[in-house]
């Protein structure tokens, strides 16, 4: 396969990432990929559709554009991936944690309400009771 064969155009990104132009753009702009330009056209690369995926998969787990472009940047240290997997690793058990908390917190509110709900329906129904009595 040769080098342009290699290459898409930002229609083909958006269909095989589903993501709209506007996003390769941003994510461009804030240096997580590095489109080559040709003219006015950008034209992404192997290594720019593995940034996308990892991009994509870390915002999915809810990391920052931040985080993702330290770890990326990370690829080029020069010890075989050693760093930027140990990075993203500790990153990563954060993450998770915080995720872990947010679901407990999310749980017990969840909980809170519906007990709340269940009260509620309670009380109009005997509100409704009465009135029907009342009748």
């Amino acid at each position: 396969m040769s080098d342009s064969d290699d290459l898409m155009t930002i229609r083909q990104m958006c269909d095989a990432f589903d993501v709209t132009p506007r996003t390769l753009r941003f994510y461009e702009s804030k240096e997580l990929i590095f489109p080559k330009r040709d003219g006015q056209k950008r034209l992404f690369t192997k290594s720019d559709r593995a940034r996308l995926k990892l991009i994509l998969r870390g915002k999915r787990f809810g990391f920052s554009l931040e985080e993702i472009r330290q770890l990326l940047n990370l690829y080029h240290i020069g010890d075989q991936q050693q760093t930027q997997l140990q990075r993203t690793f500790e990153v990563a058990q954060e993450r998770l944690a915080d995720m872990v908390h947010q679901r407990d917190e999310l749980t017990e509110a969840i909980s809170d309400f519906t007990e709340q709900l269940n009260w509620l329906e309670k009380v109009i129904t005997s509100m409704k009771q009465e009135n029907d009595a009342a009748e």
